[in-house]
C-alpha cells in the first residue's frame, strides 16, 4: 500500500495522490486543481432499478449531441451526476463483479457507450463471449478508446482502457483475445450504456 503522485493535464498545480492496495484494487485520489477538471459531457448509468433505468434513458436521449466537444465537470458534479457504481468504476478506475453486468449478456446489434458521456466504443459485431464475466470486445469503435500504462498493481502491469472523449475508466486490454485483433478488451459494463440498432 502505498501514495502515488501523478499528474494530469498540462498544468503543473493539476497535481493528485492516488493510495494504491494491492488487492482488491482501490483508489483514493486527493486531487488539488489549479486549471481545470477531467473534460466530461453527459452522462450514463447501467445500474439495475427505476433510478438508474431513468438516468440511462435520459442520457441516451442526448447521447448525439455529446459526441461532439468536451465539458469539464469537478468531482462534486460527477458525484451528482453519475449512479454509484458507474462513478466507482469511471471515476474511481473501479471494477465491478464478473457476472453483475447486464451488458455481460447483450446479445443485440447495437452500440456500446461510454456512461460519461455516451462516445461510442465498441460495436455488437466486435462482441464475444469470453468466459470472464465482463462484457469483452477484440476492437473497439475507431477513435472511441485510448489505452495508458495502468501501474497501480506493482507487479502485474497492465494497459487500461479509458474513454477518449471523457477520459472515463473502463476496463483493460489483455493479449489473449480471439482472431483477428488477438486482443481482449475486458470492459465494466457499469461503465458502458447500450444503444440498439433501429428495426
Amino acid at each position: 500500500m502505498a501514495w502515488q503522485p501523478s499528474t494530469s493535464g498540462s498544468s503543473p498545480l493539476n497535481v493528485r495522490l492516488q493510495l494504491v492496495v494491492p488487492y482488491p484494487v482501490l483508489r483514493v485520489f486527493l486531487q488539488h486543481t489549479g486549471a481545470g477538471f477531467v473534460v466530461v459531457r453527459n452522462i450514463f448509468t447501467n445500474l439495475a432499478g427505476p433510478e438508474g433505468k431513468k438516468a440511462t434513458l435520459k442520457a441516451l436521449s442526448s447521447a448525439e449531441e455529446s459526441r461532439e466537444g468536451k465539458v469539464s465537470h469537478s468531482d462534486e458534479e460527477w458525484h451528482k451526476l453519475l449512479a454509484p457504481a458507474a462513478y466507482r468504476i469511471l471515476r474511481q478506475a473501479g471494477t465491478e463483479l464478473p457476472f453483475s453486468s447486464p451488458l455481460e449478456k447483450e446479445k443485440r446489434k447495437g452500440t456500446f457507450v461510454c456512461a460519461g458521456c455516451g462516445h461510442h466504443v465498441y460495436r455488437s459485431e466486435t462482441k464475444f463471449d469470453s468466459g470472464t464475466g465482463w462484457p469483452s470486445f477484440w476492437k473497439p469503435v475507431d477513435g472511441g478508446i485510448k489505452q495508458t500504462r495502468d501501474g497501480s498493481i506493482k507487479f502485474l502491469p497492465r494497459t487500461e482502457v479509458r474513454c477518449s472523449q471523457c477520459e472515463g475508466h473502463l476496463g483493460h486490454v489483455f493479449n489473449d483475445g480471439p482472431p483477428p485483433t488477438g486482443l481482449r478488451f475486458c470492459m465494466n459494463g457499469a461503465a458502458m450504456g447500450f444503444k440498439a440498432d433501429s428495426a
